[in-house]
């Protein structure tokens, strides 16, 4: 039976990695349409300005600084929003972060710390969530990426972590869904490239500065498909017409898309020399701005 899902204005939704990016562009429509939410990032001061902008509009807002990487933090954080708010209606797994450069020159840490932030956040934010989601129904909102099926060069690890996102969120699914038959919507929603200040954010091992290869859609886009999850529901949802022809020829023709993957390689630096290597992988990076560098 399809699980009945509130409307946005009613609902109460969480949110990772809500400091830039997707995520603050999720949060942003989210509370225009009337809805509660709790941000959550690892930057407690971006959180503490977001918080005052936001609630002078009127907005219901309510913030918790954390490391998705580390479970006890969620559960704080999920906490948090029960006080504050009484339910969760929406749970969005959107927090994320990536390296640039070959496999090979990627040291362990950096590749750990990319599948502890994507993989072990998403899985973390999901098993938190889910005994609140199914006190009344609602939403489990995963973001995954069109190498969540593709594969993109010099971001090999990042392709691989959002591979992993895919196969946890398809396998819950099977597990809530069908065998528990809980009335809970598990989606995976898979952008193509966005206009956000991930590429600023990512360690980078290249020469050059990084950069998402064109066309990039608009992180509001992305918002958009998330908050219709969270009132339709969905499986996995495609964002952009570069995430569908991608996503189609990994599963049709592996071997076009390893070809036109291929050509993504130079088309992620921009002609300027690389400056901060370390980015926001290891330390807190969101400063509150939900689109890129031009």
């Amino acid at each position: 039976m399809k699980t009945r899902l509130k409307p946005v204005e009613q609902q109460v939704i969480v949110i990772t990695g809500a400091s830039s990016g997707i995520g603050l562009a999720t949060a942003i429509a989210a509370v225009e349409r009337g809805a509660c939410v709790v941000l959550i990032a690892r930057n407690g001061d971006t959180l503490s300005q977001l918080q005052q902008r936001l609630s002078a509009q009127g907005a219901n807002v309510a913030c918790f600084s954390a490391d998705v990487a580390d479970r006890g933090a969620m559960e704080n954080a999920a906490r948090l929003a029960i006080e504050r708010f009484g339910r969760i209606d929406t749970w969005v797994n959107n927090a994320g972060g990536s390296v640039y450069g070959r496999l090979d020159e990627i040291s362990e840490q950096d590749s750990r710390r990319v599948f502890e932030t994507n993989f072990w956040g998403t899985v973390n934010g999901s098993l938190v969530a889910l005994p609140y989601l199914r006190r009344e129904g609602g939403a489990l909102i995963n973001v995954g990426s069109e190498v969540s099926d593709a594969v993109i060069p010099m971001q090999g690890m990042y392709s691989a972590s959002k591979h992993a996102v895919k196969g946890f969120t398809d396998a819950l699914r099977v597990e809530v869904e069908l065998l528990d038959k809980a009335s809970v919507e598990v989606v995976l929603i898979q952008p193509t490239a966005v206009d956000t200040p991930f590429p600023e954010h990512a360690a980078n091992y290249m020469d050059q500065a990084p950069k998402l290869p064109t066309p990039m859609i608009e992180p509001e886009e992305v918002a958009a498909a998330i908050l219709k999850a969270a009132e339709k529901g969905g499986r996995d949802i495609t964002v952009g017409a570069v995430a569908k022809l991608d996503t189609l020829a990994a599963k049709i023709a592996p071997g076009l898309g390893d070809r036109m993957s291929a050509m993504q390689a130079g088309r992620q630096q921009r002609d300027e020399p690389a400056r901060d290597r370390a980015g926001a992988l290891h330390r807190p990076g969101g400063e509150g701005q939900v689109h890129g560098r031009h």
